[in-house]
């Protein structure tokens, strides 16, 4: 439909997240959702059941998985670098 995450989300009275979580196969949806979202795009839910395993954006939980390993390793960089930077706004104020 060419709609941003943002709008789709907004038309199903969602967050962004909760519907990004939706496409790419993180969270699991009810029938009256999945229902939403075939009138939403004008497809049938028969089509998003069927079509589901062929869609390009939905990732196995392997690849999920390597994803969310990845994500924790920077958070952990990030932390790190925050840190740091407390050190050395620390001993600038020291001076």
């Amino acid at each position: 439909m060419g709609w941003s995450q943002g709008q789709a989300a907004k038309k199903l009275n969602i967050s962004i997240p909760a519907f990004s979580k939706i496409e790419t196969g993180l969270t699991e949806i009810n029938i009256k959702r999945l229902h939403q979202i075939a009138e939403l795009f004008k497809v049938s839910t028969v089509d998003i059941l069927s079509k589901q395993d062929e869609h390009p954006m939905l990732m196995d939980a392997e690849k999920i998985n390597g994803l969310k390993a990845r994500i924790s390793e920077k958070e952990g960089e990030i932390i790190k670098l925050q840190k740091r930077i407390i050190e050395l706004f620390e001993e600038l104020e020291k001076r």
